[in-house]
């Protein structure tokens, strides 16, 4: 009994007084292992290049990248998702680039499985919006629409050179209809059944890309709003689950984190499959500028925004603090 009468249950306070009790109690646990970093490599420079809206992001040389993936190993971090930069004489309406066995990104695949062999899970992503000189993720009709069909042959053919070059992943982020099943065919019929497919499940077409379009120096002309998800629709992501699943897929991912982690979450309770999340670059950059103006606390933020996507029910979360994350959790 106390003067303002007395309680009807416990008092949850009492778990919450030393910070030993905090972390006996905890129902979410952060580890290094549930970490992947992605990595931009690009094409034609001798020395790593400054992404400007993302501070302490770069885009790397084939040997910065190296020096990338072994410290991601030692910091305990499981994988490494790459994407070329190619230079911009060598994009075209095809993104042959992107299918080009000496292409940037098949040359990273390369170098990282030499560098760190099967001590890192690498990641290839699988798209053409790198590669192209109009910035969309797959090849164009006569009426300037992105051919979904004609697409899927790219990506075939995208899948089983990155797979040649060494990526244990592939990530088919286009958001074409039928992808998972066609790339899964494509592996298999090369006697690739060891390569998994992390499917970008529910890719959203979100305004947090804005610096991620610097990074991989984009050419998109227009938007990508008829091939990625609407951001006022939850459903159809989980048809997008049940399709994705259908096909083969090996993990599905959520994209954007942060703001899709009710998807996130809806996603996680209905799969028996490994659940992936990115923390995308607007993320990054909106967390970096304000603790740069001292508005917020920038390692507690960072540590608090991962464990609301692990959770929200995220297994594996790519950002761009990944090896950072992984020294201050050990």
């Amino acid at each position: 009994m106390t003067v303002y009468g007395s309680f009807p249950g416990a008092r949850p306070r009492r778990l919450r007084t030393t910070p030993a009790m905090r972390r006996m109690v905890a129902e979410t646990r952060l580890h290094p292992a549930d970490l992947i970093l992605p990595a931009f490599v690009r094409e034609g420079i001798s020395e790593p290049v400054a992404i400007s809206a993302m501070p302490g992001v770069y885009q790397h040389t084939l040997d910065t990248l190296r020096k990338a993936a072994a410290e991601a190993v030692d910091a305990g971090v499981s994988g490494i998702m790459l994407f070329g930069v190619p230079a911009d004489e060598n994009k075209d309406a095809a993104g042959t680039a992107g299918t080009d066995p000496d292409g940037i990104l098949q040359v990273a695949l390369r170098a990282v499985r030499e560098e760190v062999g099967d001590d890192l899970v690498v990641m290839s992503d699988l798209c053409l919006d790198e590669f192209t000189d109009h910035g969309h993720c797959g090849v164009l009709d006569a009426q300037g629409r992105v051919d979904n069909d004609a697409t899927l042959e790219r990506y075939a053919e995208m899948a089983q050179v990155q797979a040649d070059a060494g990526a244990h992943v592939v990530g088919p982020s286009g958001m074409m209809d039928g992808q998972v099943g066609l790339i899964r065919d494509a592996l298999d019929g090369i006697g690739r059944e060891d390569v998994s497919i992390l499917a970008y499940t529910a890719k959203y077409s979100s305004a947090f890309y804005g610096p991620f379009r610097e990074a991989v120096g984009s050419s998109l002309q227009g938007d990508r709003k008829t091939y990625q998800q609407d951001p006022a629709n939850s459903r159809e992501s989980l048809r997008e689950l049940a399709l994705d699943l259908a096909e083969g897929a090996d993990m599905v991912m959520v994209k954007p984190a942060g703001p899709y982690l009710d998807i996130l979450a809806k996603v996680a309770e209905g799969v028996d499959v490994p659940v992936a999340a990115y923390q995308i670059s607007g993320e990054y950059a909106m967390v970096e500028a304000a603790a740069e103006k001292g508005w917020i606390e920038r390692d507690r933020a960072i540590t608090e925004t991962l464990t609301g996507i692990k959770r929200a029910g995220a297994q594996m979360i790519l950002t761009y603090w990944a090896v950072e994350a992984a020294r201050m959790l050990r």
